[in-house]
């Protein structure tokens, strides 16, 4: 159960008037203690700290110091100089922290096992809760039971079972819920788990002033019981409820007898019922004051005079139904689609053309693919017609028949055969002749 301390930044004036209990916390808050700092160290709010305990010594966390928990020791009616009231002893070590996590593990153990020595027992209570002290030699079991129960036996049980010092302390089911936590239906932590220490009865009563439905399950908390919040404006609903009139609930009319159903008191509003119909009609109080005036002189009022509630809030528009078959389009889509794609191409074209630039500076000559021999020759002879070899041929003498040369002597007639065969499409240019070349007959 957390509280705020107001008073943490106001100086200390005097040391040594100034308050020396603390106030700690055990088992994440469910139960607090207060304690007197004995010590020179002054401590501050989550401190862990080693306490004066049964036999042994108990770890808890520091919840409140200073002059705040001279107000708090004032509310709860404890003395401040008490020779009753333990000790700190010292700042909380990392072997005592260990000891007391390793303890800590013992007590869902030692619930489970206590409920079950209760079944073969057949006691009449309800085993809640099971605390171990920090240093393992005493354990507290809280339990519900709604009549008086004689557990003499089952100490003895508990204490050669746990081989601790045992402890039995009755709770309520208010207490239970505060110890074990939960969510309420409000969406927010337990009143009863952080802050709500003093419980006071609730009854029905604060539901029917409050204009409540009496509905056991909207009303009842996690404990079964009712609610504690239904005390918190019941002060104001009744502050509000004196400016109505009292004996109220029943007027005569000329249509009959109107019966009260519920008071608004933010409204300033009286809503009555007529027995011929289900209609509510709200009545001003002073309309109220009247008629009952006027009942006393045995006089009957034709009408209530009903006053129209306006609210303020805006009424919602509902929207009409729509047919949207067909008009729903999906051309922005595509759109944004196809702008998308073209910025893509764009993209990867701009990274290609560096890139193939590159590749062509860095590529040798020797890659490209070896043409023949003959049709490089050919191409050659086609583009640099300058540069032909001439052929030197022997001129006949006048009067005699050309002589034809020798293969041995042509070596280009030899090459162009084989070739001409194995490929034929691949066929040389024809070579030309110089002028006065002898020319083959037939």
């Amino acid at each position: 159960m957390n509280t705020h301390d107001w008073l943490v930044n106001l100086p200390v004036c005097d040391i040594e008037t100034a308050c020396r209990a603390v106030e700690v916390s055990f088992n994440q808050g469910s139960r607090k203690e207060f304690y007197r700092n004995t010590s020179l160290q002054l401590f501050e709010k989550g401190d862990m700290v080693a306490l004066e305990g049964v036999s042994g010594f108990d770890v808890g966390e520091i919840s409140l110091t200073g002059e705040i928990v001279r107000l708090q020791l004032k509310k709860k009616g404890v003395d401040e100089f008490s020779s009753e009231m333990k000790k700190v002893l010292r700042r909380a070590t990392d072997r005592d922290l260990d000891i007391c996590k390793q303890n800590k593990l013992r007590e869902r153990e030692a619930l489970i096992r206590s409920r079950a020595i209760l079944r073969q027992l057949n006691l009449n209570m309800k085993m809640s809760l099971v605390e171990f002290q920090a240093d393992g030699k005493k354990a507290t079991f809280y339990y519900i039971a709604d009549d008086r129960v004689d557990f003499r036996e089952l100490i003895k049980i508990y204490a050669s079972e746990f081989r601790v010092k045992v402890e039995m302390r009755q709770i309520g089911s208010r207490q239970e819920a505060g110890k074990v936590g939960g969510i309420g239906s409000c969406g927010r932590e337990l009143c009863c788990a952080t802050w709500l220490t003093d419980f006071k009865s609730v009854n029905t009563t604060a539901a029917r002033y409050q204009n409540l439905s009496i509905n056991q399950t909207k009303l009842s908390g996690q404990c079964g019981r009712l609610k504690c919040c239904l005390n918190y404006e019941l002060d104001t609903y009744l502050d509000a409820l004196q400016g109505f009139p009292e004996n109220a609930d029943i007027l005569q009319v000329a249509r009959g007898t109107a019966t009260l159903i519920k008071k608004d008191i933010f409204k300033n509003l009286m809503w009555y019922v007529l027995p011929d119909s289900n209609k509510q009609y709200p009545l001003t109080i002073e309309r109220v004051q009247k008629i009952r005036s006027l009942n006393h002189q045995n006089i009957v009022p034709e009408e209530l005079e009903a006053v129209e509630v306006v609210s303020s809030k805006m009424k919602e528009v509902e929207p009409e139904f729509v047919d949207v078959v067909g008009h729903i389009s999906l051309k922005s889509l595509e759109k944004a689609d196809k702008r998308r794609g073209q910025r893509g191409k764009d993209q990867r074209q701009q990274q290609q053309r560096p890139q193939q630039g590159r590749t062509q500076q860095q590529r040798p000559q020797q890659q490209k693919p070896q043409q023949p021999r003959q049709q490089q020759q050919g191409a050659q002879d086609q583009n640099t017609p300058q540069q032909r070899p001439k052929i030197q041929a022997h001129k006949p003498a006048p009067g005699s028949a050309p002589k034809s040369l020798p293969n041995s002597q042509n070596p280009g007639a030899q090459q162009q055969k084989p070739q001409q065969r194995n490929n034929p499409q691949q066929r040389p240019p024809q070579q030309r002749k110089p002028p006065g070349s002898p020319q083959k007959n037939g």
